[in-house]
């Protein structure tokens, strides 16, 4: 087994697309979303908009057959695939919800990949209406965290993920996102970790231009096949390097040390984050 946990976000990370959208898109209730957004929470937002596909006589079978649609490229079911035959514990950190994640999982053959799924609780009620609710109910506390949206801290979930790690013997994490959201829990990782933040999107523009340098080393992607590349050379490299020795390992504060690798290496150099 070994001692790496992967924790992916979910849209635009594993699917190529955002969750809410999409079904809010492909089920014609655009409209009515756009309209409501500057009036509440997304969070919120999403279960107003279950609401509204009920009442339009949709069934939480036509959500499934939709959700069933999201573009998911392949050389990330491969990635996924693979990290978990070579005993990685993978985890999903999202902000979606349960439904929506475990449907598009299933369909693909991978929801018995993850040992776990942080996201918005999602049940179906008694009218067969899918109901959506925040991961911390921000309506009778604030979970602290300013940089986060209130219904869910990803750092305060990834601090949880690892004290339960290291007591396990896992001692490496990997994280891959995209957004806003995931920059907090990129903040607290230590210098063995490493951040596969996409390019051009939120948390790589985050990353780039903050003045707090993250302790983790950072490797960007924008493909499927470019994360398929990245984390599965990370991957090897964090099993080499404990089966040999932990001070192979390199860290990076934004100017990357670099160890010496093989010629046949092909892994890209770590994102150089200016200070």
């Amino acid at each position: 087994m070994a001692g790496i946990v992967v924790v992916f976000d979910f849209d635009k990370t594993i699917i190529d697309c955002d969750s809410d959208n999409w079904v809010v898109d492909q089920l014609g209730v655009a409209d009515v979303f756009e309209r409501l957004i500057p009036t509440m929470p997304w969070n919120s937002l999403m279960d107003r908009m279950m609401r509204e596909l009920h009442a339009r006589g949709r069934s939480i079978e036509d959500i499934a057959a939709c959700l069933r649609t999201a573009p998911l490229d392949p050389h990330v079911v491969e990635a996924i695939k693979t990290a978990y035959a070579l005993g990685c514990d993978l985890r999903v950190v999202s902000d979606a919800n349960q439904f929506f994640i475990d449907t598009i999982l299933k369909h693909h053959g991978l929801l018995e990949c993850f040992k776990e799924i942080n996201t918005n609780p999602s049940v179906v009620d008694e009218e067969g209406r899918l109901r959506i609710f925040p991961c911390h109910d921000f309506t009778t506390r604030s979970h602290g965290c300013s940089i986060c949206p209130p219904n869910m801290c990803k750092g305060k979930i990834i601090d949880r993920i690892r004290a339960s790690a290291f007591v396990e013997g896992k001692k490496r994490f990997i994280y891959l996102g995209d957004g806003q959201g995931d920059y907090c829990p990129s903040l607290g990782l230590s210098e063995e970790d490493y951040v596969m933040p996409r390019k051009h999107y939120p948390l790589w523009s985050l990353i780039c231009n903050s003045p707090q340098p993250l302790r983790a080393e950072v490797h960007e992607w924008s493909t499927g096949e470019e994360l398929e590349k990245v984390l599965l050379q990370l991957v090897d490299r964090s099993i080499d390097a404990d089966r040999n020795s932990p001070s192979q390992m390199f860290s990076v504060d934004c100017k990357p040390k670099m160890v010496p690798t093989s010629p046949t290496e092909t892994l890209p150099l770590p994102l150089r984050v200016p200070h």
